[in-house]
């Protein structure tokens, strides 16, 4: 059989990769793309949409108990876990059929089945069918993560849940223990505690969400907190001892090792590339600690053969992907766009309060060198937190002292994932203190917090 000439094939449909094939399309190039599973990738399916979904049901649950705060009231609050996850996996599966129509539309070919490199330009995809064989100049993977496993704490979908188990849970947890304090496991542990399990979260380094900036961590371990978690920071799971409906966790710290019983686990211990099996290493392709390493274009070092998404490392982020598949597909079709620099790129934890960030923390930003101006407002001084009964939060800022250009931006509180697209504008756009303060904020918003934030680094804020 004939192989099947394209100008560009994407192996793996999940946020980079899609977007890399339509992009590609729309530039002129004839695009197949290879998904062994679903259309949407771990995103769509697995992942970032699911679980907002079921953090939208324990969010508008927590406000129904606080119904005679607003002047309302709420009888007889419950929730059916099995209709809980319904609803999110409807959600993901409306998303997920509109790739299939978006591939149609731009007229991107679909292979599903398993995907090998096995010479130079050359991609041989497995179908139920049989084997085809597809041959482009360029190849871009985009194959994602998977979540990573430690020895003694894998899952078994009984006990011990990985984020998968978890977003289809066959019962609702009573005591939980979540492993890991990332985006992943503080999500769950916030949607199962905020639904009554009594949950517990364990660290290994010495504080909660530690990508984030220190006093962010601090403020949403205090919530956690008041919300009835129990965090363990600084703290290993050694191994677990599973029984008949229950496990036994050994946890050690500073002071030695304890025993805690729980009925449900979630693993949520960070990721690893999707680098197998695909003939990577054949074809020279350099493989540092599950990741393709790529140069800033996610360029692999091997003519026409490119990286991007979660396989070529972090930000482990969807939107990170979906950017880099636009560049790469532009670098293929001949035009020159700028490399991403990963100091734009926000992160968004959708936990109760909701985290985000951008850029320096401002621990990084005076490692790095820099003399800083730091401003930070409360939402107990916002008009408009204050009437959606949201008092608590907290937005800082962090500037070079010298030249005023903004090194990164954190916030903790509702909402702040969509608010912290303003100062990823700004740094996108290489703005300074002075554009920043200049800009009129809409009253009464939130955003008008980003402004007092600034104002208050340069001793100039209003409200507080």
């Amino acid at each position: 059989m004939a192989a099947k000439g394209f100008d560009m094939i994407v192996i793996g449909a999940g946020p980079g990769g899609y977007v890399a094939a339509i992009r590609g399309a729309q530039l002129g190039l004839n695009v197949a793309i290879v998904e062994r599973e679903h259309l949407g990738g771990i995103c769509l399916n697995w992942g970032c949409i699911p679980t907002k979904a079921l953090l939208r049901s324990a969010e508008v649950f927590h406000l129904m108990h606080r119904a005679k705060e607003f002047g309302l009231s709420a009888d007889k609050i419950g929730f059916d876990l099995d209709a809980v996850v319904a609803r999110s996996r409807g959600v993901a599966k409306q998303l997920s059929g509109g790739i299939g129509h978006l591939m149609k539309k731009n007229k991107v070919t679909v292979f599903m089945g398993e995907a090998t490199l096995p010479r130079p330009g050359v991609v041989s995809v497995k179908t139920d069918k049989g084997t085809e064989e597809l041959t482009a100049k360029s190849i871009v993977l985009a194959t994602g993560a998977r979540a990573r496993t430690l020895p003694g704490l894998e899952a078994d979908g009984d006990l011990v849940w990985s984020y998968k188990h978890a977003l289809v849970p066959k019962r609702m947890p009573k005591k939980l223990l979540v492993i890991g304090s990332g985006a992943i496991g503080i999500e769950f542990a916030s949607f199962f505690n905020t639904l009554g399990a009594d949950t517990t979260v364990v660290e290994v380094m010495d504080r909660v969400l530690p990508v984030e900036d220190a006093e962010i961590s601090a403020f949403a371990k205090k919530q956690f907190v008041k919300q009835g978690m129990k965090i363990l920071e600084k703290t290993t799971v050694k191994k677990l001892d599973r029984g008949t409906g229950k496990v036994v966790a050994h946890l050690e710290d500073a002071k030695g090792t304890t025993t805690a019983e729980f009925d449900t686990v979630i693993s949520a211990v960070g990721i690893v590339g999707n680098v197998e099996n695909l003939g990577l290493e054949a074809l020279g392709v350099k493989i540092d600690r599950t990741h393709v390493v790529t140069d800033e274009y996610c360029r692999t070092g091997v003519a026409g053969l490119y990286a991007i998404g979660d396989i070529a490392g972090a930000p482990w982020l969807a939107h990170k992907a979906s950017h880099e598949g636009v560049m790469v597909a532009e670098l293929i079709a001949g035009q020159h766009p700028h490399p991403i620099k990963p100091g734009s790129i926000a992160g968004c934890t959708y936990c109760h309060p909701q985290v985000a960030s951008v850029g320096m923390t401002e621990a990084k930003a005076k490692e790095a060198g820099y003399e800083v101006r730091v401003g930070r407002f409360p939402f107990v001084g916002n008009g408009k937190a204050i009437a959606l009964g949201e008092p608590e939060g907290l937005v800082k800022t962090v500037f070079d002292a010298k030249t005023g250009e903004l090194l990164g931006a954190h916030m903790v509180g509702a909402e702040v994932t969509e608010m912290i697209q303003g100062y990823v504008i700004g740094r996108t756009l290489e703005t300074t203190e002075a554009e920043l303060m200049e800009t009129v904020f809409p009253h009464p918003t939130l955003s008008e917090m980003m402004h007092e934030a600034v104002l208050d680094a340069y001793g100039r804020a209003l409200h507080f």
